[in-house]
């Protein structure tokens, strides 16, 4: 067994910039050895301002390494499938960035290539992690707010004319919109709180007309332990009613956060308290190093395969049409 995770990036753009780059070199037993993007200038740029000894304008050239063992796929969705395939029959251990993939179909045929394959796969629901997070599931497990009822989540934002990211709005490379690049992490949290679920529903409109894609989705999740969820997402409202909130209500309190400020109220019959968090600078860096630990064999999967395809399923049944 390997004593340490030699990393190549697939995709090192925005969000290998700040967001996980760098952990790769700060997390324990991990080094990054080369990145590759299809722009070779860019693909040096970036391998030389974070002293990267490789860069690769080719992925399969990158995955015929052999140093390499493991790979970071953070390509848009559309390729996840793709390069996921090519880096396990590779011999390379994946960290794949969310959404995991397209469909219900690709998630499958990504489950049973993993459990075809020795290597192993994790998804990037990396907030798992977080101060925050880690913070909410222990008031949860500890029964803070005593049985749990009801979630309601609310993600509210104006249209952002100024992103540069223009794939996010073309549905065969995203998957549909601004929803399916956000709300991977908060369903994924939903499932990581609360467990599997027995049914869901949703609908999802284009109200703006800005553009071809939807941008208004409303979802609920009947949960097997009873627990209700109905979350709206909204990315084409005006500005005076955007919205960042999702409360957890209890039989004797509520617990509510915001994705984006990293803040926590407890609000129940025993306790009143706000809670606030620092992440860390490169913030996928604790999910990184909880990878690393998986595939070194030192802890089980902080997010396999089959979670991915959950959130896979449940975004499709609040979109489908």
């Amino acid at each position: 067994m390997n004593d340490s995770i030699i990393w190549g990036i697939i995709g090192c753009g925005d969000v290998a910039e700040v967001k996980s780059g760098p952990a790769f070199q700060k997390c324990e037993n991990s080094t990054l050895l080369a990145v590759m993007r299809r722009d070779a200038s860019l693909a040096e740029d970036f391998a030389k301002r974070h002293n990267v000894p490789f860069w690769y304008s080719d992925a399969n050239e990158l995955l015929a390494n052999p140093s390499i063992n493991a790979v970071y796929i953070a390509t848009p969705p559309s390729t996840h499938l793709e390069y996921a395939l090519k880096a396990l029959a590779a011999g390379k251990n994946v960290y794949i960035e969310k959404p995991m993939v397209l469909s219900i179909a690709e998630a499958t045929q990504l489950e049973e290539a993993v459990s075809n394959s020795s290597q192993k796969l994790v998804v990037a629901h990396y907030r798992r992690f977080l101060p925050m997070y880690s913070k909410v599931k222990e008031l949860i497990d500890s029964d803070a707010i005593g049985d749990m009822k009801f979630v309601d989540l609310r993600f509210l934002q104006p249209y952002n004319f100024n992103d540069k990211a223009t794939w996010r709005l073309d549905e065969e490379v995203s998957g549909g919109g601004y929803f399916h690049d956000i709300a991977p992490h908060q369903i994924d949290l939903m499932y990581y709180f609360f467990g599997n679920y027995k049914r869901a529903r949703g609908l999802a409109v284009n109200q703006s007309k800005i553009n071809n894609v939807d941008d208004t989705v409303n979802g609920i999740i009947d949960f097997h332990n009873g627990i209700q969820f109905r979350g709206m997402w909204s990315f084409a409202i005006p500005e005076y009613l955007e919205e960042d909130r999702c409360t957890i209500y209890g039989e004797s309190g509520t617990i509510e956060i915001s994705f984006y400020e990293d803040k926590l109220v407890l609000n129940s019959n025993k306790i009143n308290r706000t809670f606030e968090f620092k992440n860390p600078e490169n913030i996928q860096q604790p999910m990184i190093q909880e990878t690393v630990n998986y595939f070194l064999g030192k802890r089980s999967n902080p997010c396999p395969v089959e979670d991915g395809k959950l959130v896979t399923e449940l975004m499709q049944e609040f979109t489908k049409k």
